[in-house]
């Protein structure tokens, strides 16, 4: 299979065109806002200690239940948005996170915060696959790649929301109004949702599927994950998400604050640059999958050994501090880390049909959340055993990294192989339609 060979349009590919754009934009905008509110918290860590008065490891369950939440319904939700469409789950999606967020802005206790937080990790867990199946239903294949990298691309904006107005609206106005100000961004796409979105365009409605309960649900689950390709594409999510999701969502700023002694104004600045990083590698990154298939191990192994050489040199550096040039460069770095784990899709969608993309997707964008989820606690527990010693608990990156580049190289070779038998009878099945 050449890897610069042209796309070819598959029987039943939809046409594309401005209406998807239109469609698809409005479930892009609710991804928007679930990453705006999603990624509040990693600018209001340090407001969060001391307005609920808690140490680094309860702080840090502050974004380990919200991302338990979110890793344990994706594939519950995947085989939602198969069954019932993408604007159901939706929907559902964007009043628990919003839901959630208002919860969060009024909480006065610690246990109603953490509440808050999950209800919002499981509305913010049905944005995304949703998406990507909304992308597949009025886009042709072709245009995968790309469309899962800009719609990243948009929520990483939403990320830059964050932290460019949520934290100076922290300082300004407080916590209450901030978070519940924030929430009614939430009313307004589930208004624009529920008026205008459309699961598919006419005439190309999904086949109809039997849904026999629970031996359905165990069928697909086993189905998606007997094929490598998803299991590669989980571990390449896992690999390459999560030390920019650390960093991002929650510990980033305390440790550029506490340990590198930075303002908080210069910490702000610096995660911003993570999030325009981010969006410019992903379109860069979807242009040469798009062109060339080949490259996704590359460019996913090839960020991992950054990402690590960067954040080593970054927190092993000899000194108190590490220098403003190695920072600037460590958070560059870590920008393309969400691009690389949107490969991990572009391994999942061809190893599965239609019916079972959302399941697989769901498989796929568990990786990444498991490994945050992970390091996050790593860290807050590391933090306080340590006496809040960064380099020891930053270093716990490194296993995890470890230890998804060894499954990557495990299931490459099966992974690669089983798609161009895929490829190989989309082609013989396009010959025989258009005969």
């Amino acid at each position: 299979m050449s890897s610069a060979a042209p796309a070819l349009s598959l029987p039943g590919d939809p046409p594309g065109g401005r209406r998807a754009v239109w469609i698809w934009g409005i479930g892009v905008a609710v991804y928007f806002v679930a990453i705006t509110f999603r990624t509040s918290l990693g600018v209001a860590g340090l407001d969060a200690a001391d307005r609920f008065d808690v140490n680094a490891s309860a702080l840090s369950t502050f974004s380990i239940l919200q991302l338990l939440v979110y890793a344990g319904m994706q594939i519950p939700v995947g085989l939602m948005v198969d069954r019932f469409g993408t604007k159901r789950v939706l929907t559902l999606g964007v009043v628990l996170f919003t839901l959630g967020q208002l919860g969060f802005a009024l909480s006065p206790s610690y246990g109603m915060a953490l509440a808050s937080r999950a209800l919002l990790g499981c509305g913010d867990a049905m944005t995304f696959i949703s998406v990507l199946r909304l992308g597949a239903r009025w886009f042709p294949a072709r245009r995968g790649p790309m469309i899962g990298q800009v719609a990243a691309l948009f929520g990483m904006a939403g990320n830059l929301v964050s932290t460019l107005f949520i934290a100076r609206a922290l300082h300004g106005y407080g916590w209450t109004a901030t978070f519940g100000g924030s929430a009614v961004a939430g009313v307004l796409v589930l208004m624009l949702l529920l008026a205008f979105l459309k699961d598919h365009p006419e005439g190309h409605e999904p086949p109809p599927a039997e849904h026999a309960g629970t031996a359905y649900v165990r069928r697909q689950i086993a189905a998606a994950w007997r094929e490598p390709g998803t299991r590669l594409g989980m571990w390449v999510h896992f690999t390459t998400q999560f030390p920019a999701m650390v960093f991002l969502l929650l510990w980033g700023l305390p440790f550029l604050v506490e340990a590198q002694g930075l303002s908080r104004g210069t910490a702000g600045e610096l995660l911003t640059l993570v999030v325009l990083s981010n969006m410019v590698v992903g379109l860069v990154y979807g242009q040469v999958i798009a062109r060339h298939r080949a490259a996704r191990a590359p460019l996913a192994l090839g960020t991992v050994a950054m990402t690590a050489l960067l954040w080593g040199s970054t927190i092993f550096y000899p000194g108190d501090h590490a220098p403003m040039w190695l920072l600037v460069t460590l958070c560059v770095v870590l920008g393309s880390c969400g691009p690389a784990s949107m490969i991990g899709f572009d391994f999942g969608r061809p190893a599965n049909p239609p019916e079972r993309q959302g399941t697989a997707s769901g498989i796929v964008n568990m990786g990444g959340f498991i490994a945050s989820m992970t390091t996050l606690f790593a860290v807050g527990v590391l933090l306080d055993a340590t006496g809040d010693d960064y380099r020891v608990a930053f270093a716990s990156v490194f296993v995890l990294e470890a230890l998804g580049v060894v499954q990557i190289l495990r299931l490459y070779g099966r992974a690669t192989h089983r798609e161009r038998d895929h490829h190989v009878v989309s082609r013989v099945e396009a010959v025989h339609v258009t005969a």
